[in-house]
């Protein structure tokens, strides 16, 4: 059975059907937006784990090299 509507109906229809396109929209636009600031916080979270690791090896590399220059030094 088709329905037919009034003229004052079905333009309520399409103004709610473009509100509605316009609220879906904004929410996949606030997710892609979610999705890219999770992207960057992992990146910077590797990148400072990476940081930290690669100073803690130059501060062993160092130590060493002071222990082994005051070891020739005796």
């Amino acid at each position: 059975m088709t329905e037919t509507y009034s003229k004052a109906r079905q333009q309520a229809e399409v103004a709610f059907g473009n509100l509605q396109t316009e609220f879906f929209a904004k929410n996949n636009a606030v997710e892609e937006l979610e999705s890219v600031a999770q992207a960057r916080d992992a990146k910077t979270f590797r990148l400072r784990e990476a940081r930290l690791a690669k100073e803690q090896d130059d501060r062993a590399s160092a130590t060493s090299a002071r222990l082994a220059t005051r070891a020739k030094a005796s």
